[in-house]
């Protein structure tokens, strides 16, 4: 198993304070591994990032809501993620991890509902966690049946070889990391241009996550600006952002958060869009009070 390096342990403030109530709508919690063991055959293994440090990195960026998203480390078992959002408070909800619905019963199902999982992440093939086509379409209707939302990670190669079984869903799904696109492609891309058809059916969402691996320029992603605004004009209801910390399979060392903000508040100069994409849209798709 290679080895992942750790989340930067020194989050600082970005330049630009967010908004009051912003949020993080993605970030995953690991370890201990002596309380949260790997399961058997997980494809990777993170340095330890616990909820604890998770809050911390949020109190410095100025971030009051979040979204624990399980990890395919731990499967069906979403321990860690219970235990997460219960330390994290009622400003915070959970993604499960789409096997849950494989491995468990309708009272463990309950119980994330109740704790705050308003979710379930279908996760790309190679991370170990892979559902057939009778699973995702059992999954879906236990989804309708929770009121929840799907979760799409696409594959490596953007999200357009890989839409397929999500394409015509009518719950409301949120595609993570962009859709993956090539931003050397630039309008040609496939990706973005799927994302951009999606986006227009009223339902599908984007995740602006994923930053520093989408960009083929490297710091500080300049290239990624013109996919995350051709969203933002499509759908500026329908756009999110999350840190993805402690940004999971990182063999380069993972950006401090407050990098990854001013990212996106360079795609959103003004103070109206910042407000929708970390604020009201999470409201809208997560639950929160308003």
């Amino acid at each position: 198993m290679p080895t992942y390096l750790p989340f930067d342990p020194n989050p600082r403030t970005p330049s630009v304070v967010p908004p009051p109530l912003a949020c993080d709508s993605q970030f995953h919690v690991l370890g201990p591994p002596e309380r949260y063991p790997v399961r058997p055959g997980a494809v990777y293994e993170m340095p330890t990032a616990t909820v604890d440090a998770a809050l911390k990195m949020h109190r410095a960026l100025g971030i009051a809501r979040g979204v624990i998203v399980q990890p395919t480390t731990y499967g069906a078992d979403h321990a860690v993620t219970l235990d997460g959002l219960a330390a994290a408070g009622p400003n915070y909800r959970g993604c499960a991890n789409a096997i849950v619905f494989n491995e468990k019963d309708d009272v463990y199902l309950e119980r994330l509902h109740r704790a705050g999982v308003r979710g379930a992440r279908f996760t790309r093939q190679g991370l170990g966690v892979a559902l057939s086509k009778a699973d995702i379409d059992r999954a879906m209707a236990r989804v309708r049946e929770l009121g929840w939302y799907v979760k799409v990670q696409p594959e490596p190669d953007g999200i357009a070889a890989s839409i397929a079984a999500y394409r015509d869903l009518e719950v409301p799904v949120v595609i993570d990391h962009l859709g993956r696109p090539d931003p050397a492609r630039g309008a040609d891309d496939p990706s973005l241009k799927t994302m951009v058809e999606l986006l227009r059916r009223g339902n599908f969402w984007v995740m602006v996550s994923l930053t520093e691996k989408t960009s083929k320029a490297g710091p500080p992603w300049n290239d990624v600006v013109p996919i995350v605004r051709a969203y933002l004009e499509v759908a500026p209801d329908r756009v999110i952002w999350g840190s993805d910390w402690p940004h999971p399979v990182s063999t380069k060392q993972p950006p401090n958060e407050a990098d990854l903000l001013e990212f996106l508040f360079r795609c959103a100069p003004d103070a109206d869009a910042r407000k929708r994409i970390l604020v009201d849209n999470p409201v809208q798709l997560f639950g929160f009070e308003t």
